[in-house]
């Protein structure tokens, strides 16, 4: 069944189990929205939510003091992705743009989507030429990212001069 990450859990909080997670997606409060993680294939209910600056802070059924917690550490949260919830139009999961053709709005084939580079600002599409060479950054902005068409594995950007230079 296929997954979707959520987060890694980066600290522990406090003595009764609580986990620092940073959020791979851009709406933290998604916590609020499922009602378990996945944590090492193992299925744990959330018991609550709270935040603390951009992290969310988890206290998960079954780990209930520091110690627990802190055997987490540097592990990533999942959800099954026929569980998790629907996507605000215009947004996508990461991993269902990877690997997605980049062309120009004239249709040139540009490169292929390598990473995409989450950002305080904005996030960032890293591309990989077509041909190889050195891998340049695309601002996942209106102005750059005109349409992405998962039906047609394309994304179609607006490069200016001196972007694949970068």
């Amino acid at each position: 069944m296929e997954k979707l990450r959520l987060g890694r859990i980066i600290n522990v909080v406090g003595l009764k189990g609580e986990l620092r997670v940073y959020t791979y997606t851009d709406y933290k409060e998604k916590f609020e929205e499922i009602d378990y993680v996945l944590l090492n294939n193992k299925k744990y209910w959330i018991e609550g939510v709270r935040y603390l600056k951009n992290m969310a802070i988890l206290k998960l059924a079954g780990i209930d003091n520091r110690t627990q917690a802190e055997s987490y550490k540097d592990q990533d949260l999942y959800i099954f992705r026929k569980d998790a919830p629907p996507l605000p139009k215009g947004t996508y999961y990461v991993k269902d743009l990877i690997g997605l053709l980049i062309v120009d709005q004239n249709g040139k084939e540009i490169g292929r989507l390598n990473d995409v580079i989450l950002n305080n600002a904005q996030d960032l599409y890293e591309v990989q030429p077509i041909g190889g060479g050195k891998t340049f950054c695309v601002p996942a902005v209106d102005e750059f990212i005109l349409e992405i068409n998962l039906e047609e594995g394309i994304i179609r950007v607006h490069l200016i001069e001196g972007l694949m230079e970068l």
